[in-house]
């Protein structure tokens, strides 16, 4: 298991490294610990859940911890994310106001890989310079501006100076960074993608990061772009939100 991975999941769920790789469910109460991931991060953190290594990690408020380890301390990780389980935990999380908010599929890379930009007008976009990209739709998916974890590096395919695609990383932690990418309806399908997610991806791993690459179960075309792009899947993550709460983003 990447060491960098292994190390981040054990200060995002409140355990030892050593629990992130052996074979047991652990159940802890949540604590905000210093570098841990804080993309979107909420005022009130209930509880989450992470898929990873062939067994299960929990961490929330102390009473939904001890529900869950009454009913999921012998579970397997491999089908716990089905319909029929998320059922019986929505329904134990309303009791406290919350549900579900999102499941999804996480992938990293770490290797780089060649990408051939031969027909395109290469940017680059650091820091400040992304700001002019604030409130564009175009790039909601490159560009968060999350206020706890920063947009950092973004890079753009041009072609008659017209921006076909956009991919765009965020700090979530000093050591990982979540790629997202915008491509234009109109260009879809011609590899825009996979060629940014790749550019950006070597960029994070000369820069001595973790580069990440989350999405929804059921997006197909983007799974395609991570593994293209040379990932692979990592973890699979459950948060949950308060009732009545609204994302703008998918994660």
């Amino acid at each position: 298991m990447n060491d960098i991975l292994r190390g981040q999941l054990a200060i995002d769920y409140c355990c030892s490294s050593f629990d992130i790789i052996d074979k047991e469910n652990h159940f802890k109460e949540y604590r905000p610990l210093e570098l841990r991931r804080r993309f979107h991060e909420k005022d009130e953190m209930f509880l989450k859940i992470i898929a990873v290594n062939g067994k299960l990690l929990f961490t929330g408020q102390k009473d939904i911890i001890e529900w869950c380890r009454d009913n999921y301390a012998d579970a397997k990780s491999e089908w716990f994310f089905e319909a029929k389980n998320m059922h019986k935990l929505n329904e134990r999380l309303s009791q406290d106001g919350f549900q579900i908010g999102m499941v999804h599929p996480f992938y990293i890379a770490e290797n780089k890989s060649e990408v051939d930009t031969a027909d395109y007008e290469i940017r680059w976009y650091r820091d400040s310079e992304i700001e002019q990209f604030r409130g564009d739709p175009r790039f909601d998916e490159a560009f968060t501006f999350c206020e706890t974890a920063p947009d950092v590096i973004g890079v753009a395919a041009v072609k008659d100076d017209k921006i076909l695609g956009m991919a765009g990383a965020s700090m979530d932690s000093p050591v990982m960074w979540q790629i997202g990418i915008n491509v234009d309806p109109e260009v879809k399908a011609k590899g825009i993608g996979k060629m940014l997610v790749t550019l950006l991806k070597n960029e994070i791993l000369g820069m001595n990061r973790l580069p990440y690459y989350g999405t929804s179960m059921s997006h197909i075309a983007s799974q395609k772009v991570a593994l293209g792009s040379g990932f692979v899947p990592a973890w699979a993550e459950l948060v949950t939100d308060r009732i009545g709460y609204t994302e703008n983003r998918n994660g």
